[in-house]
This record gives C-alpha cells, sequence and structure tokens, in this order.
C-alpha cells in the first residue's frame, strides 16, 4: 500500500461515547516519497556515526546509564513528574516527602528500561516482553491498581474524563487482535520496510490502541529504544527520543492526533526521523563532549594525588562517570576506607573543580560532578 493511501481508522459508537479503532498496520508499506527517503538517509547516517561512538568509548555501559537516567526523567516528566536526573541519582532518604512518589516513578522506569534490554538477551521485543517490562513500571507507584503486566480489560481515554476526552482508543475487545497485528508487523519478514519508519509506524499504533490501563505513553517510548537494540542498529542502548518528544511535546501529540484525524502518517514519519536524527546527532556530541571532561580529568586532576591515594583516586573518578551524586558514606563504602580518608578525597576533588556540593548543608551532603552530568540537562 501506497503512504499516500493510508486510511487512520474509524470510530466505533459504544453505549454514550465513540472510540477509535485504527486499521492494523501488518501490510506492505510503500515509501515512494522523496523528502521521506532523504529524511531517512539522513536519520540513518546520524545513528551510524553514535554506533561508532558506542563501540570506541571504553567502558560505555556507565556512560549508557546516565542516557537512562536521562530518558526516565524525561519520559515520566511528559507525563508530569517532576524529577530531574541528579534526583534520579538520590537516595530516597535525600529526598523531601513530596518529591518521593515521582522520585519512584523514575526509578521503576530506570529498572524497567535496564530489564527490558536484559531481556532481548532471551526474548525477542514481544507483546510478552512489553507486558514484563510493564509490570516493574508500575510496581508500588501510582498505577499499581490498574493491571500491570496486563493488558486493559476496560475502556481508557485521554482527557479528563470519557465525556469529554481528547481521544479515545478501540474498545478493550479490540486490543489482543491489534497488539497481535502490531508484534507481527515489528517482526515480518515479508513486510519490508526501512526499520525506522517500521518502529515510527509502531510506536503511533501503540499509542492509539493503548493497550494498558496506565503508563502507556511511557512504554511506548521506551519500545522505540528496544526495538533498535534488537534489530542490531544500536550496538548499545544510546538513543532515547523522549528528550526529543518532551521538547516538542505540543507537535508530538498534534501529530499523533493528525493521523487518526485526518490519515497524516507522512508527516509523523517526517516529525519522527528528524527526531532520529536530531537526537543521534547531539547524543554523539555528547560522547565528544565526555571524552573531553574524561581527558582533562585523567592530565590535570588525576596527577595532583599522590601514588598512595592515586588508586582510590582513579577508582572514585570511574565511579562517577556512572552515579554522579555521591557522598562520604557511598565513597566509604565504595573504596573500602575510612569516613575522613572519603571525605578527604571528596573534599579534593571539590578543590580541583570536578565536584561540587549540592545541598548547602553541614551535615549530610551530596556531592554533584557537576560538569558531567551538565552534559546531559541539555
Amino acid at each position: 500500500m501506497d503512504l499516500s493511501a493510508y486510511h487512520a481508522g474509524q470510530y466505533e459508537a459504544q453505549l454514550e461515547y465513540r472510540s477509535f479503532v485504527p486499521s492494523p498496520i501488518l501490510h506492505d508499506w510503500v515509501i515512494a516519497d522523496p523528502q521521506l527517503q532523504q529524511l531517512l538517509g539522513q536519520a540513518d547516517r546520524a545513528l551510524g556515526e553514535l554506533n561508532a561512538f558506542a563501540q570506541l568509548i571504553p567502558d560505555i555501559d556507565f556512560f549508557i546509564r546516565m542516557y537512562v537516567a536521562k530518558e526516565a526523567t524525561q519520559s515520566s516528566r511528559i507525563e508530569g513528574t517532576q524529577t530531574n536526573i541528579e534526583d534520579a541519582f538520590k537516595d530516597v532518604a535525600d529526598l523531601l516527602p513530596e518529591e518521593r512518589d515521582d522520585w519512584g516513578e523514575v526509578q521503576n522506569y530506570i529498572r524497567a528500561i535496564s530489564f527490558a534490554i536484559d531481556s532481548l538477551e532471551r526474548l525477542p521485543l514481544s507483546n510478552r516482553l512489553l507486558k514484563e517490562t510493564h509490570a516493574i513500571l508500575l510496581e508500588g507507584v501510582r498505577g499499581e491498581t490498574k493491571r500491570p503486566g496486563e493488558f486493559r480489560i476496560s475502556q481508557n481515554w485521554i482527557g479528563v474524563s470519557l465525556k469529554n476526552a481528547a481521544f479515545v482508543p478501540p474498545h478493550h475487545d479490540h486490543v489482543p487482535d491489534l497488539m497481535s497485528d502490531l508484534e507481527k508487523f515489528l517482526h515480518s519478514e515479508s513486510v519490508i520496510v526501512p526499520p525506522l519508519i517500521k518502529i515510527a509506524i509502531a510506536h503511533y499504533q501503540f499509542e492509539t490502541v493503548h493497550p494498558f490501563l496506565d503508563g502507556n505513553g511511557r512504554l511506548g517510548r521506551l519500545m522505540i529504544s528496544l526495538y533498535l537494540a534488537s534489530e542490531k542498529l544500536l550496538v548499545k542502548p544510546a538513543l532515547y527520543l523522549s528528550d526529543y518528544f518532551e521538547r516538542n511535546k505540543t507537535a508530538y501529540i498534534d501529530h499523533l492526533m493528525a493521523v487518526r484525524q485526518g490519515n497524516h502518517m507522512r508527516d509523523w514519519l517526517i516529525f519522527f526521523l528528524h527526531g532520529v536524527e536530531e537526537t543521534a546527532r547531539a547524543s554523539a556530541d555528547v560522547f565528544r563532549a565526555i571524552l573531553a571532561i574524561k581527558e582533562r580529568v585523567e592530565r590535570e586532576v588525576l596527577p595532583r594525588f599522590s601514588h598512595r591515594r592515586q588508586e582510590n583516586a582513579q577508582r572514585l573518578m570511574r565511579h562517577l562517570y556512572a552515579q554522579p551524586v555521591t557522598d562520604v558514606k557511598m565513597v566509604t563504602k565504595l573504596l573500602s576506607t575510612t569516613p575522613n580518608t572519603a571525605a578527604s578525597l571528596i573534599n579534593d576533588l571539590v578543590e580541583y573543580g570536578v565536584l561540587s556540593e549540592m545541598t548547602g548543608q553541614r551535615r549530610n551532603r551530596l556531592f554533584l560532578f557537576h560538569d558531567y552530568i551538565g552534559l546531559f540537562r541539555k
């Protein structure tokens, strides 16, 4: 089917409202549009460059943890949470009581991403994997009563109420068949569609089916990264689009609605491919900046420590790339040393401009690897 002939679906009358039933997506897609082809090439090249960095950088998994934390905070922010990336690395005891619910949702998202990426070693990207990931996403937080890990068996909606909803997804009776269609589309070898086009269509379809009672937005955005990893388009999961969607939140929502209301799939694909290219290039720039910070610390900071303290300083710096918020207790445990030794090491890194104190307190102080974490705030 040529993209210009795409029909998004139809409305279905229910008792007191209308729900939208999207058309199945498991069919041929002919993408002959020159602009789409050009954007697809640009996005593929940007992904290739990001892949090169991911294979060259030592200890890449430390830095990937930062991308996961950024994705968790940005994706959750789209849903209304207020946790920032520094908070994601704090212990719950270091937070105000009113901050803990949002923090819990972000921590669940970090766990869900890690679980899902690891699970790709034993499972394909499937409805089973999405359900298992969803269960982690809602464990012990708002939404924990809304069938974690199970497709919905009641109607949901987007908006203040069902009667005044901005969008009503399909009736729950349609969900199993529509999600089966989506899963087959992702894995079909007979439907030949460029991978980035395929996941863009699948993401739209997932958000339109809205198969769970809660957590659809976060899981639908995570599905993009899972697909890129499962298809080996990225050797490491270093591309997450939630930051792009959050910065362009109105356009993101409008494009999804325009597909449903006016069959504007082409415009959605253009928006999506722009996001992949922009995000991949930004991620590659962050890797360049990480290497610059790492080189500067190794050239200007670490040589200032005595031979006796050198090993501890190096171990702490290595740890900070994965955990850029720390305190004396954490460093004491990490290095199996005394609190005085840990405090002295932290104070030296503050003096040398690596760490900064972030609480303004005299006790229970937290320290931030500020230049490094700043790369992930942009």
